[in-house]
């Protein structure tokens, strides 16, 4: 016998995984050059020429002791740089000890969420949200509720948030720059927010914590600004990712960071770095920590997207689609053409697009577009979703 719920987990098929398999099928048939992917979330632009360099300059310097063990929550010397950055870039005032280094984001999630969770706690986050938190939260024995998205400009429906919110909140999961909208949440958005957090932990009587996933939030664009959250919300836990910023996903790290002025923020930690030996998430991999602390005041060059996004923007909407405009990470969240988003994401393959229908990120009757690709690839692209949108004419 095993774990029912760990067979269910194994065998579901992954709506995004298997568009991807289809589009490899067809390229076979019909050659690549003609098959028009948009499924997976995967960096297009190679990584910083300086993680290369670092890599192996730290390879050639300290051949013998890179590849050993770190501490479980990851090497001073890499905690201590992460500290000093945010320091430098946000007036933070954190240190070494307030990071636990992790596995990528999915495991700062995972021992988050672990350290957290109580019987009976729940967690709450905002559609369209990315579809791991709900096989998180339960993993971690909580529930996980989702407020219905706000579909004119994806910022967050407060009234049905204050309908889902009550004592057995543990905490709040935000993901901005969103995937799978792109869009970024407003200075105005999280201090209300905030306001509501304050006001109901004092009501509850225990705090409810903001849970703050952040692989995107260095891919912003023009005109758009991520507010670091610690400074609104004083309860903020973030975790983060360099699978994006530094284009180097395959790679897995990223950090847990517990601000000091996080109520019980000592234990808070103490709970994240138990859950993580619980789970086995212990000393991230040794030389990435070396070579992502040593590079993470840079991004990869994000202009690529910026541009991609403008341009796709632009174009869909003169060809009928309804678009919401992305401030930042690389994904668009357009209205599909009929109710059925997944209906639509079926007649999309006869035009070789393959388009992730939105129900699976809570938000049905909308589709995502990720435009991680080569700019040439959109530019022949676009007849294909000029077609698409005159077949529903």
């Amino acid at each position: 016998m095993v774990s029912e719920r760990m067979l269910g987990l194994g065998t579901a098929r992954s709506v995004i995984r298997e568009l991807f398999e289809y589009g490899n099928q067809r390229k076979a048939i019909v050659g690549a050059e003609n098959v028009f992917d948009f499924s997976l979330g995967n960096p297009s632009v190679p990584a910083p020429k300086e993680v290369n360099e670092a890599i192996i300059r730290i390879l050639q310097e300290n051949p013998d002791a890179i590849h050993c063990y770190t501490s479980a929550q990851g090497d001073l010397t890499a905690r201590q740089r992460f500290a000093d950055s945010l320091n430098r870039r946000f007036g933070e005032d954190c240190g070494p000890d307030d990071f636990y280094i992790t596995v990528g984001a999915a495991a700062a999630l995972c021992c988050v969420l672990n350290g957290l969770s109580c019987p009976g706690d729940e967690f709450i986050t905002f559609a369209p949200y990315f579809p791991e938190y709900k096989v998180f939260v339960e993993g971690a024995g909580a529930a996980l509720k989702v407020v219905p998205p706000e579909i004119e400009g994806f910022q967050i429906d407060f009234e049905a948030f204050e309908a889902l919110i009550n004592e057995h909140t543990k905490g709040i999961i935000v993901n901005s720059p969103n995937n799978p909208s792109g869009v970024v949440y407003s200075r105005q958005t999280l201090e209300k927010l905030a306001s509501i957090l304050e006001e109901k932990s004092a009501a509850y009587g225990h705090p409810i914590y903001l849970i703050s996933d952040e692989p995107y939030r260095e891919i912003v664009f023009a005109g758009f600004e991520v507010p670091w959250i610690p400074q609104i919300y004083k309860d903020t836990i973030v975790c983060y990712s360099f699978s994006k910023s530094l284009s180097m996903p395959g790679e897995r790290l990223g950090y847990v960071l517990v601000p000091k002025r996080v109520t019980d923020s000592r234990n808070v930690y103490a709970a994240v770095a138990g859950a993580g030996r619980s789970l086995g998430y212990v000393n991230a991999p040794s030389l990435f920590q070396q070579v992502t602390s040593l590079c993470c005041d840079m991004t990869s060059d994000i202009s690529v997207y910026e541009s991609n996004g403008k341009l796709l923007v632009e174009e869909l909407r003169s060809m009928g689609y309804h678009v919401v405009q992305p401030g930042g990470a690389f994904y668009l969240f357009p209205r599909s053409l009929e109710p059925d988003d997944k209906a639509f994401s079926e007649r999309a393959k006869e035009f070789d697009l393959l388009l992730v229908p939105g129900a699976g990120f809570g938000a049905p009757g909308h589709f995502r577009i990720s435009y991680c690709v080569q700019p040439e690839m959109i530019q022949r692209s676009l007849p294909k979703f000029r077609a698409l949108a005159e077949s529903y004419r």
